[in-house]
């Protein structure tokens, strides 16, 4: 069935049916043989998830955007930038419900998130593994503490630099960020 869907709505439909339980943002489908039913309810579930799968895309979509470092942002300045999306994005991924795997779609979310503002796979994929190095664990909510210290390491691996700690002077983007 991926295959068939894949083909009819291309590869943003990639993750339709990644469910909740199996780490993923959707509600709407558990399984084959669970959500698939008679025609009308299976067709009715996927169109579902799928309607689910784009909305989650989409709003991933502008996190990114809205968390991205600056273009000309100083080595300190795009650190601390890298830090708190991290954090956000983290945050981002525990607010779908996920279950067990859920460290495994905050890993590819975090390596999306770092190709977007222009690094390679290859080189997201290293540093989102350089700075989680298996300190997420499956069932088990993080500390806040953990996912910031995830996200410094994240950005000084890198940046080099340690992300600047006073935030009042980004009071604005922090409100920005923090209203979801």
């Amino acid at each position: 069935m991926d295959a068939i869907i894949r083909e009819r709505y291309g590869t943003w439909a990639w993750g339709w049916s990644w469910c909740y339980r199996d780490g993923g943002p959707i509600g709407n489908w558990v399984s084959g043989p669970t959500s698939v039913t008679t025609p009308a309810e299976t067709a009715e579930r996927v169109v579902a998830a799928l309607l689910e799968w784009r909305v989650w895309l989409e709003r991933t979509a502008q996190r990114f955007a809205e968390l991205a470092p600056p273009p000309d942002a100083s080595p300190e300045d795009r650190s601390w930038h890298l830090e708190r999306a991290c954090v956000r994005l983290v945050t981002h991924t525990l607010d779908t419900g996920a279950d067990n795997a859920w460290r495994g779609q905050t890993s590819i979310v975090l390596c999306w998130f770092l190709t977007s503002t222009g690094m390679d796979r290859t080189g997201a994929a290293q540093a989102v593994e350089n700075a989680i190095g298996g300190r997420f664990k499956s069932w088990v909510c993080p500390e806040r503490t953990l996912i910031e210290s995830v996200g410094e390491d994240l950005a000084v691996g890198l940046t080099g630099h340690t992300p600047y700690q006073d935030h009042r002077e980004r009071t604005a983007l922090e409100d920005l960020h923090d209203r979801y």
